[in-house]
């Protein structure tokens, strides 16, 4: 029997995005672990095959990060100094990042002046004035699983370069005959257009599978190529896997399934980078990506009541989540507070935080970073990204959140708005 003096039980904290771990995964990862076989090979194969059928896409590859994938992606392309690639200023540093590393020079494009007018994403009317002919790439990024409609951006940028041609000097460019469309879907897998999940929209969409994702496989990557008919997927396949293994002709398990006295030879084609995805990895993501439907409906519950709950809160925006065309894979739930709340966006955070709801913001904008700066990106030059990102606030949805949760989210919210004394945006 409990006496008066007794402290309240105080619920658990609520995590910002923890992974989903289950005993399938853990069973899975046990399996290849006692297998003998722990890095690329059969469980890596079989998982990019799950992909390919999961997206649409002619051919799948994964390797150890994003960010591995989409940089060889630019080296095939042939992306190097004198070379410009359009993205987002509103977008996490690895995108730019990557353009950099090849000496070629990231055009950030800002949001749009409408806050909102289609999430947080950059739309093609935006990117159109600055094609030019050092465009090599553009490269859209799905914000908080908002996916971008790359069908629709695909045909813009062939008819765009109907009327102002393409300038290539590599043998790719040449083949492509136009600068290519490469999705940053870290975000967004199982995001859907036209009923479809993204991964064949664009020339090639990059799926982020780190430990906040959606689909997690502790770290790594997947690249869905989805190239017209002129490429074969298999040869493309085959060179940006070299590409992520230093540039070798065989991995190990080509290697060890040949046949001779020679299996172990092989050649370096050209200097490539170490990206490639392990079989323990591989597991977890096969184990995932089985049970990823009903992942995404759990999100949608959990997202769905966030729309509900949060619509008496007039002042805050919502996200962007369903369209007639498109569905988000609610990866991210991204609030934006009116204009007379930021100065004030930390202290409520923090009022959360105390309550035991763990918040983000995502993302400053990139000429807010020093190594941007420093490069000559100007924040007066992206002012709608910059205005966005001192809005925002990333409540927590995950896998492990209930309904329950979600109402204990905005209740909080409520009351540390009426304890701020937030003044009326009206």
């Amino acid at each position: 029997m409990s006496s008066s003096s007794d402290p309240t039980p105080q619920p658990a904290p609520i995590g910002f995005a923890p992974p989903f771990i289950d005993e399938a995964t853990i069973a899975a990862v046990e399996r290849v672990l006692r297998s003998g076989w722990i890095t690329t090979g059969p469980e890596t194969a079989a998982f990019e095959q799950d992909l390919a059928r999961y997206t649409g896409a002619d051919r799948v590859i994964c390797g150890g990060s994003w960010t591995g994938l989409a940089g060889v992606i630019l080296d095939w392309f042939g992306v190097g100094p004198g070379d410009e690639v359009i993205l987002p200023a509103y977008t996490y540093c690895a995108t730019a990042n990557i353009v950099l590393h090849r000496g070629a020079t990231p055009v950030l494009v800002d949001l749009p002046a409408k806050a909102g007018e289609d999430g947080f994403n950059i739309t093609w009317a935006q990117i159109e004035p600055l094609l030019t002919a050092q465009t090599k790439v553009i490269m859209p990024v799905d914000i908080g699983g908002w996916p971008v409609p790359c069908a629709a951006w695909k045909t813009n940028l062939a008819r765009w370069v109907a009327s102002h041609g393409f300038t290539c000097d590599h043998p790719v460019q040449a083949k492509l005959g136009r600068p290519l469309l490469l999705s940053d879907a870290a975000h967004s897998i199982g995001a859907t257009t036209e009923g479809a999940p993204i991964g064949k929209q664009a020339d090639i969409t990059v799926f982020s599978f780190h430990a906040v994702k959606n689909l997690t496989t502790a770290e790594g990557g997947a690249a869905a190529l989805s190239l017209p008919a002129s490429f074969d997927a298999e040869a493309v396949y085959r060179t940006l896997r070299s590409h992520c293994l230093h540039g070798q002709s065989k991995d190990a398990a080509a290697k060890f399934n040949a046949a001779g006295n020679a299996a172990w030879r092989y050649d370096v084609t050209h200097p490539g980078f170490k990206c490639n995805m392990t079989d323990i990895q591989a597991a977890m993501g096969r184990v995932a990506l089985e049970r990823y439907p009903e992942d995404l409906l759990h999100r949608r519950a959990l997202a769905d009541r966030y729309d509900a709950g949060l619509a008496a809160l007039q002042e805050i925006q919502r996200p962007q989540r369903q369209d007639q065309g498109r569905r988000s894979a609610d990866h991210l739930y991204i609030i934006r507070l009116p204009r007379v709340w930021q100065p004030h966006r930390d202290a409520l955070m923090e009022a959360l935080g105390a309550q035991g709801i763990a918040t983000n913001v995502h993302f400053p904008p990139l000429p807010l970073l020093t190594a941007y700066a420093e490069r000559g990106h100007n924040i007066g030059d992206v002012p709608h990204a910059v205005a966005a990102f001192d809005a925002a606030i990333s409540l927590p949805i995950h896998r492990q959140m209930e309904t329950a949760d979600v109402d204990r989210v905005i209740a909080a919210l409520h009351a540390a708005i009426k304890g701020l004394n937030l003044p009326s945006s009206s």
